[in-house]
């Protein structure tokens, strides 16, 4: 007899071995249609999986993460399936999953078009009715490889020849298509309804330039009708909201080719730039933080002592003088223990804090580059606590508390929190890892935040809190850390004198808030679409005039407004161009200023002004001063 545990807990017993698909139908009729696929333990599979001995077994439906990977998975099949029924010529690679689908990269004599796109989708749909059954077989190696040979498919062929000689490899096929593949896949393609081709891009064979430049097809794929145009929908609102487009109709930056990877801020770009830094920096001083500034350029051999060499050495850029090599710095670390180290520290100094807003350069390939949310250059908001194991918890809530409030501030308040806990290889006790990431889950908890835990994703040298925000549409960007090290200290000989007069190891704690600057001003753009809160705007009111007469009057309101807030100036745009007022206001409205003065011949008269609100919105008139009262509320609470 076979007993399999279903997830609450009750047992099903069967005479031999059985198949996931005969469980399912067991259990009833619903969900043996559902079903997906299998899960024993932590591995899915088919569900023409056998099961030949007592398993723990849950159902894998549509409803399951795990199950729209298996829809994902057998839609990139699919997409390949029809690729060679349209175009026999063609070769297929590889088809992974990934985030919100898959793609499908071919090797093809021409480049597929848009009218290809439409043509491949159409023909997918028409075998996805069909609903052929996906039939997996299992071949020795050599045999597949002369069996993808005959077929014409070299790429497989290559694929399947670096897998050892002596291990069995799995083919599915689903009607005149077969491919190699670990799987699982859906039963059949009547269970794939619901999906969309996006884009072609080019992609190397095996990501090596040397090689072939392959044809990559990108596709979405969901469980429901609803969800996949709920996604459509995200996609269009995040490309009205695409940083790099309202970057530039709003004059913020620029990209140029002459330094790939940097930012070329405009006035209006490092208007938004100051604000957030300076908002920063009051952060720092009023959270015990000491400003600190490390420099750009370090010798070869303090990152060969912290192992940023051997790990990052393919990211840094160097340069050499008189002999000695150099590299841009990738992070600030090892700068901040290099002044943690001047002078003898006691345990009374501890926790000690440092910030930096340290400009950072990191090598990475072109292609991954992306506006200004991943550059080569960039600048972290970094800061470094040093201090003792019990500081870990009480300085980690505190810094939680922080931290969200700087993202309430910024129009974020949907966080997700997750602890990265120890990897398999990895230095330090593990009484201190138990001590750490208790610490970090204990001020989680202290602070009210539900948590994941994200096993083995930990740093070598100590676990971490990872927090993500939830923007407007539903992405998530992951901005802040807070990281344990009991490495670097080690490394670097960083050394506090303890109360009982003894030398001692710090422990070093690394948090950013926003992160990179330049990403997060991305995020930012995006998230507000262009339309940034009143105390973020780089113009937050535009005086404009009617007609000559009111020119003097205009100047007089700009410059009473550029007062009304002590220790900063409300930033005025003053409009006296000789153009039609339509035409002016609407030009300041596609800048999404928060507020447009108009002044003519009445409001000069009465000493008024006429708002009109971001959004078309008519506030009426009023007089200066209620304006300058009611800007200066929209700046104080940040909205």
């Amino acid at each position: 007899m076979i007993y399999i545990t279903l997830p609450d807990g009750s047992q099903r017993e069967f005479p031999g071995p059985v198949t996931v698909a005969e469980v399912a139908a067991s259990i009833g009729a619903g969900l043996a249609k559902a079903a997906l696929a299998g899960k024993i333990g932590d591995k899915v599979v088919d569900t023409s999986h056998q099961i030949t001995a007592d398993s723990p077994l849950s159902i894998v439906t549509a409803k399951d993460a795990d199950g729209l990977d298996v829809i994902r998975h057998s839609t990139a099949h699919l997409l390949a399936y029809a690729v060679k029924e349209l175009f026999p010529d063609a070769q297929v690679t590889i088809g992974p999953v990934i985030e919100n689908g898959f793609y499908y990269d071919f090797s093809y004599k021409r480049p597929f078009t848009p009218e290809d796109l439409v043509a491949i989708e159409k023909r997918m749909t028409e075998l996805a009715a069909k609903d052929e059954p996906i039939v997996r077989r299992v071949l020795p190696r050599d045999e597949a490889v002369q069996y993808f040979k005959g077929l014409g498919e070299h790429y497989k062929a290559e694929i399947i020849a670096s897998i050892p000689s002596n291990e069995d490899v799995s083919l599915y096929r689903e009607g005149s298509f077969e491919d190699l593949c670990r799987g699982p896949h859906v039963p059949s393609t009547g269970k794939l309804k619901f999906f969309k081709l996006m884009k072609v891009a080019g992609a190397y064979w095996r990501g090596d330039h040397r090689n072939e430049m392959l044809q990559r097809v990108y596709g979405t794929a969901w469980a429901t009708k609803d969800e996949l145009q709920q996604y459509l929908t995200m996609l269009e609102e995040a490309e009205k909201r695409d940083h790099r487009k309202l970057g530039r109709e709003l004059d913020l930056f620029h990209i140029d080719e002459h330094s790939p990877g940097t930012v070329f801020w405009h006035p209006k770009g490092w208007t938004l730039w100051q604000e957030v830094e300076q908002y920063m920096r009051r952060v720092y001083r009023d959270n015990g933080y000491q400003e600190v500034k490390g420099p750009q350029i370090l010798d070869k051999t303090l990152w060969e002592k912290t192992g940023h060499w051997d790990k990052y050495r393919d990211n840094m850029f160097t340069t050499e003088s008189e002999k000695r090599d150099y590299a841009l710095k990738p992070m600030n670390c090892p700068g901040h223990i290099l002044i943690f180290k001047q002078g003898i520290k006691s345990y009374r100094d501890l926790p000690l804090r440092y910030g930096e807003f340290g400009q950072c350069h990191r090598n990475e390939p072109t292609g991954g580059l992306h506006g200004i949310m991943r550059v080569r250059g960039f600048t972290q908001d970094d800061g470094h606590i040093f201090c003792t194991e019990e500081h870990i918890q009480p300085e980690c809530t505190a810094y939680t508390a922080l931290l969200q409030k700087v993202y309430k501030d910024f129009g974020f308040e949907n966080i997700i929190y997750k602890v990265a806990t120890r990897p398999e290889a990895r230095i330090g006790s593990d009484e201190s890892w138990d001590k750490a990431e208790h610490a970090l889950m204990e001020s989680l908890r202290a602070s009210g935040c539900e948590f994941e835990i994200a096993p083995g994703d930990g740093a070598f040298y100590g676990p971490k809190i990872e927090y993500t925000l939830k923007d407007a549409i539903g992405r998530q960007w992951q901005c802040g850390t807070m990281q344990v090290d009991f490495s670097m200290p080690e490394r670097l000989d960083a050394e506090y004198v303890g109360e009982d007069g003894a030398r001692h190891r710090p422990v070093m704690l690394h948090r950013a808030i926003v992160g990179s600057l330049e990403r997060f001003i991305g995020i930012l753009i995006e998230q507000h679409a262009g339309a940034l809160p009143v105390w973020l705007a780089p113009v937050q009111v535009a005086v404009l005039n009617i007609t000559d007469a009111q020119g003097d009057y205009c100047r007089e309101i700009a410059a009473k407004l550029q007062k009304v807030l002590p220790h900063q100036d409300l930033r005025v745009a003053l409009d006296l161009r000789n153009e039609k007022i339509t035409y002016k206001i609407r030009e300041h409205s596609l800048q999404k200023l928060p507020y447009i003065l108009v002044a003519g011949d009445k409001e000069k008269a009465a000493g008024a002004v006429a708002v009109r609100a971001r959004g078309n919105r008519d506030l009426g008139v009023m007089s200066v001063e209620a304006f300058a009262e009611l800007i200066a509320q929209d700046i104080a609470s940040k909205v």
